[in-house]
């Protein structure tokens, strides 16, 4: 998304000798000498705000059938404001209209337009309305829209990963804790662990929505009004579940940005978890997957590097997100009721953390089912660091053995094999009866990587069944 200007370098921008009548500012009739340059540059929205406009114009057009319905203003009122702006909905659609710094914001801007194209009827749009509740509808209507991409985007990524787990189901991989080898699992349950995280994350925007979801407009500036609206006739033509209900809240209330941030922040994170992963399993330590060469750079000295700039940008931005949410929560912690000029700044966070979450779930569904997975190397690394150590603990305990008795038989037999640079499962049984006489020839079977995997065939477990079980159920919840 493109940046603007700082305030201090918009501030800096030489002033203009002003004129002494400044057409068009809806509320310049109070004031005896016009807005000064610097101030004009350093309040105006309109330079990020008119992405709003979509939202502007819709949610323009259901007040004026409602107040037509109420007879507040004529049909033949609204019939010219339709018209006006579905004009002025093209001359946006097609990049014809001319943004203006004087008219403030979108609002303005449109509602200007509007009044230059229709006359009189756009002049009477704004009855029983004002900027204030005007605004908090535009950023809900914005917003809904998005966050419901968001969760689609979020269901495609689940779907990528469904289909690698499933490809994957009975790759064997060491499973780590304290990123030291701990017990053998499958590449398909592992990431399987993202689609539980990502689905978290759906399952909290939709709940979000649902507080978003609540018509602000009729609030006026901050009481109300005393024309007679129908605030549930507006509310059903956008699509709103209910209206707000106290006009003090309604212009003020800025909690459904901050809580999708709150939940744009922890789908980054578990986006950034995911990132640190690829980039360590790609990394040639490690060598177990490779990502497709159109979501990698090389480097501009060294011809043989291909870094995985995706996620590691990904990482990055994660922080970028969490600090919109502080940005949005420190904007609002010290305001009083009702509605204050501050709340001009809670788009551009709003705005980059959704443009953030939006793009880099869009990459990582479509970078995810190109991954090329080395299954030998995995292999390899699950035979390393005795990650079926606690498989040979459990045998012996349903031979009899306390588990602590049993944890300290393997950790002697451990030490043991350290000292011979061998595998357990290369100890000889003799060798491994001299730690326990109940061990038997069917230890072979729970040493085993496979042994190992098809022993946890619980729901939740990592043997291959169980993946496979879990892909239907993961794919039904989807379907839903």
């Amino acid at each position: 998304m493109p940046t603007r200007p700082s305030s201090a370098r918009r501030a800096a921008v030489p002033r203009k000798k002003a004129a002494t009548k400044k057409p068009g500012v809806a509320w310049s009739g109070r004031f005896a000498e016009p807005v000064d340059e610097r101030v004009k540059r350093y309040t105006a929205s309109v330079d990020f705000d008119k992405r709003l406009a979509r939202d502007d114009i819709d949610g323009s057009i259901a007040h004026a059938r409602m107040l037509a319905a109420k007879k507040v203003i004529s049909r033949k009122d609204l019939v010219a404001i339709e018209r006006g702006m579905a004009s002025i909905r093209r001359e946006i659609q097609e990049g014809r209209f001319d943004w203006s710094l004087d008219a403030e914001d979108v609002h303005l801007n449109i509602e200007r337009r509007l009044t230059a194209l229709v006359g009189d009827p756009g002049k009477r749009l704004h009855t029983a309305r004002s900027r204030n509740d005007q605004v908090a509808t535009d950023i809900r209507l914005w917003l809904r829209r998005e966050l419901d991409a968001i969760v689609a985007l979020l269901g495609k990524l689940e779907v990528a990963l469904i289909d690698t787990a499933e490809k994957n189901a009975d790759t064997a991989m060491p499973g780590f804790t304290h990123l030291q080898v701990a017990q053998p699992v499958t590449f398909g349950h592992h990431l399987l662990a993202y689609v539980e995280m990502f689905e978290r994350d759906r399952e909290r925007f939709l709940d979000c929505r649902k507080r978003l979801n609540r018509l602000p407009l009729g609030a006026a500036a901050l009481a109300g009004t005393s024309y007679p609206i129908d605030r549930e006739h507006v509310a059903r033509s956008l699509g709103f579940d209910a209206v707000t209900e106290n006009s003090l809240d309604s212009v003020s209330d800025r909690d459904f940005a901050i809580e999708f941030c709150g939940c744009a922040s922890l789908a980054m994170m578990h986006i950034s978890r995911l990132s640190e992963e690829l980039i360590l399993w790609m990394s040639p330590r490690f060598g177990f997957i490779m990502l497709p060469d159109r979501y990698c750079t090389g480097s501009s000295i060294m011809p043989q590097k291909k870094n995985p700039d995706v996620p590691e940008l990904a990482r990055g931005k994660t922080g970028r997100v969490y600090g919109h949410l502080m940005a949005l929560l420190t904007l609002m912690k010290g305001q009083p009721l009702a509605y204050n000029k501050d709340n001009q700044e809670d788009k551009e966070p709003l705005f980059d953390t959704v443009d953030t979450l939006h793009d880099t779930l869009a990459i990582f569904a479509e970078m995810i089912p190109g991954i090329r997975v080395n299954r030998e190397r995995m292999r390899a690394a699950a035979t390393e660091g005795y990650a079926t150590a606690t498989d040979l603990a459990d045998y012996l305990v349903k031979k009899g053995l306390a588990f602590r008795d049993a944890h300290e038989v393997v950790a002697r037999a451990v030490r043991q094999a350290e000292t011979r640079g061998v595998d357990l499962a290369e100890l000889s049984l003799a060798e491994l009866r001299e730690f326990s006489p109940v061990i038997g020839r069917d230890v072979a079977k729970v040493l085993t990587l496979e042994g190992s995997l098809a022993g946890r065939k619980h729901i939740g477990g990592t043997a291959p069944a169980a993946v496979r079980a879990a892909v239907v159920r993961a794919r039904r919840r989807l379907a839903r």
